[in-house]
């Protein structure tokens, strides 16, 4: 239940900063001008032997830092993204149920029920929605869509997922349920940047192998990496440890509690704060896990996320259409 209140005061204070939550949102397409080759990849994992590295980034987001040199030990991590048919595989063997898919319980607010507005108490998620003109808060930017899941990434009305796509709306328990169905774990915020960043310098450039957003975010999206919104995994090059997508796309939830910056005593295979010591100053109250990597919404002029050292925190019990994950396993997967 947890995991649902926090959705729930989440969703409130969404909801509370929005005009309205009604309508449906804009189904991201490819781009007809641009063309894009997107590769058949498969799902082994890759093996990654243990080393240090420099974690974290001193020259753009306080919360990034200070760099720190890091150990991890060996491990395996998914080439890719989790997809719509890896997800959809384990709700077949399982019959589970995401957050998203839920109905919520009024109670969970906190507030009287006649002061929470209905749309809200029905099962949806968070969904990415430009603005009709150019605003700097994210409010104009984001609604609560009733229906919206991982299966109707952009509500009721819009398409179906797709099965080569990242599965996205997806709450902290979703991707827990699934890791354990699939003998693996969300990988630390150490693993992955270290995965992610593969012995290559910290850089501040927007990457032109990644899907990000090119031109004035959120008003105008040129869209000359191919992609308006999502993209099937293997559409662009594999950094040079074979991994896909590790920047942009949809950012990547890790195991690691979130609090701004690094601690730099911490340096043998961090596991991050403790419940006590997580602080997210976006969502107070409650704690977040680090979310790495950016997304497919991440623009010069806005989000400068599309690196290794990006972080930020996020709600466990919400899920959104530009967030996904992808496993780390302790031994090769059976």
């Amino acid at each position: 239940m947890r995991a649902r209140n926090t959705t729930c005061l989440s969703l409130l204070a969404l909801t509370l900063a929005l005009a309205a939550c009604e309508g449906e949102s804009e189904a991201p397409a490819r781009s007809a001008a641009i063309a894009r080759s997107c590769a058949q990849i498969g799902d082994e994992p890759i093996r990654l032997e243990g080393g240090t590295f420099a974690m974290g980034q001193d020259d753009i987001y306080a919360e990034e830092g200070p760099v720190r040199e890091t150990t991890v030990d060996g491990f395996w991590i998914d080439p890719h993204e989790v997809t719509n048919r890896q997800f959809a595989e384990f709700v077949e063997s399982t019959g589970h149920v995401t957050v998203a898919e839920k109905p919520v319980d009024p109670a969970a607010f906190g507030v009287p029920e006649e002061q929470i507005p209905a749309e809200l108490l029905l099962p949806g998620s968070a969904v990415f929605t430009p603005p009709e003109r150019p605003s700097n808060s994210y409010a104009d930017w984001w609604k609560y869509v009733p229906g919206a899941s991982w299966k109707k990434p952009y509500g009721p009305n819009g398409p179906e997922a797709q099965s080569s796509e990242p599965v996205v709306h997806l709450a902290w328990d979703d991707m827990q349920a699934y890791a354990e169905w699939k003998g693996g774990r969300l990988p630390t915020e150490a693993e992955w940047e270290y995965a992610a960043s593969a012995g290559q310098p910290a850089s501040t450039e927007q990457p032109e192998e990644a899907n990000s957003w090119q031109g004035v975010f959120p008003a105008i999206n040129q869209e000359t990496d191919g992609f308006k919104g999502i993209a099937p995994v293997g559409c662009y090059e594999p950094n040079p440890n074979g991994l896909y997508d590790m920047v942009g796309n949809v950012w990547e939830v890790t195991a690691d509690l979130f609090r701004p910056g690094h601690d730099p005593a911490d340096t043998d295979n961090p596991r991050g704060p403790s419940e006590n010591g997580a602080y997210d100053p976006l969502n107070p109250g409650f704690p977040s896990r680090v979310m790495k990597g950016g997304s497919y919404l991440c623009a010069p002029n806005y989000c400068q996320r599309y690196r290794p050292a990006s972080r930020q925190g996020r709600d466990p019990g919400l899920g959104a259409s530009n967030v996904g994950f992808r496993l780390a396993y302790d031994a090769p997967p059976a």
